[in-house]
C-alpha cells in the first residue's frame, strides 16, 4: 500500500533545538522522532505525559537528546513554562511545529454550537498563536523558523467538515500573518497540509467502513487512494519530512508558504 521512505538526512538539523506540541502517537511522534534523526535536539510538548514519555524514550534508544515537558497549551502558565524549560534546557529554541490540534464533531456548520466551535479555536487556532509570541524574542536570536501544521480540507468541499474547515482556515492566515511580522526580525514561518494520513486515525476508518461493507479493508484504501495521482496515501514520516526540510537551512529563502503533502489529493 505504501513506498519505501529513505532515511532523513542527519545533518539537516544538526545542533538545533525544536519544540514539538501536539505529540501523540501519529504525526506528532513522527515529526518528533524524524527531527531527532535529523540531528535536533527535541522537546515534546503535549498533555498527556505517558504519551511524550514513550516518545522520547524511542528517540534515546535511537541515540538522540529528547525533553519531555507535559502542556496544557489552552492554559497560559503551562505555554510559559514549556518556554522557560526548553530554554533552561538548551539554552536556544531554533524551531517549533505547531501540530497540536482537535477533530471538531463531524457536522453540518449551520448545526454545530458555538461553544463547540470555540474551544476548536482555543487549540486549533489561539494556542499556536500563544506559544509563537511566547518563543518570538528566542526565535528572533536564533533565526529560527516556524512550522504549522494544517489539512487538506482548506482544498476539499468534504461536507461537515465545517468547523475544522473553518479553524484551519483561520490557521492559515495566522501563519501568513507571523510570516510578515517576524519576517524582518530573521524568523521563517511556513504551514503543511496534509490529506489523509495513513497512521492510526484512518487505518481504524478503512477497518470500519470495511466491517460495514464487508470487504477487504484493502478495497476500501484502494477507493481512497484512486483519488491521489501518486494511488497511495501518505504516511506520517512523509508529512514528517515535508516539516524538517522546512525547519532546514535548505529552506531559507521560503516563508509565508503552504506546502501540500498529500499524494495529489487536491493540487494547489
Amino acid at each position: 500500500m505504501t513506498a519505501a521512505l529513505r532515511p532523513v538526512m542527519p545533518t539537516m538539523l544538526d545542533g538545533k533545538v525544536v519544540i514539538v506540541s501536539g505529540v501523540g502517537e501519529g504525526l506528532g511522534r513522527s515529526v518528533a522522532v524524524r527531527s531527532a534523526l535529523a540531528g535536533a535536539r527535541v522537546v515534546l510538548a503535549a498533555r498527556t505525559e505517558s504519551r511524550l514519555t514513550t516518545v522520547a524514550d524511542e528517540i534515546r534508544e535511537l541515540g538522540g537528546t529528547a525533553l519531555c515537558v507535559p502542556t496544557d497549551l489552552t492554559d497560559d502558565e503551562s505555554v510559559t513554562s514549556l518556554v522557560d524549560t526548553a530554554l533552561a534546557e538548551f539554552g536556544a529554541v531554533d524551531t517549533v511545529v505547531h501540530n497540536a490540534f482537535v477533530q471538531p464533531p463531524h457536522e453540518r456548520l449551520l448545526d454545530a454550537t458555538f461553544e463547540s466551535v470555540r474551544q476548536g479555536l482555543d487549540i486549533n487556532l489561539l494556542a499556536a498563536l500563544d506559544l509563537t509570541r511566547k518563543l518570538a524574542p528566542a526565535l528572533e536570536k536564533s533565526q529560527g523558523s516556524i512550522v504549522v501544521v494544517n489539512s487538506m480540507v482548506l482544498r476539499n468541499q468534504l461536507p461537515n467538515f465545517g468547523a475544522y474547515r473553518v479553524q484551519k482556515a483561520g490557521l492559515l492566515a495566522l501563519a501568513r500573518s507571523l510570516s510578515v511580522e517576524l519576517g524582518p526580525m530573521g524568523v521563517r514561518v511556513n504551514s503543511v497540509a496534509p490529506g489523509y494520513i495513513w497512521g492510526h486515525r484512518v487505518k481504524t476508518m478503512v477497518r470500519r467502513q470495511a466491517a460495514q461493507r464487508g470487504v477487504d479493508p484493502a478495497e476500501v484504501y484502494a477507493e481512497i487512494a484512486a483519488g491521489t495521482d501518486l494511488r497511495r496515501l501518505p504516511e506520517p514520516d512523509d508529512i514528517a519530512n515535508a516539516v524538517i526540510f522546512l525547519a532546514s537551512d535548505l529552506a531559507r529563502a521560503i516563508t509565508g508558504q503552504c506546502l501540500d503533502v498529500n499524494c495529489g489529493h487536491a493540487h494547489h
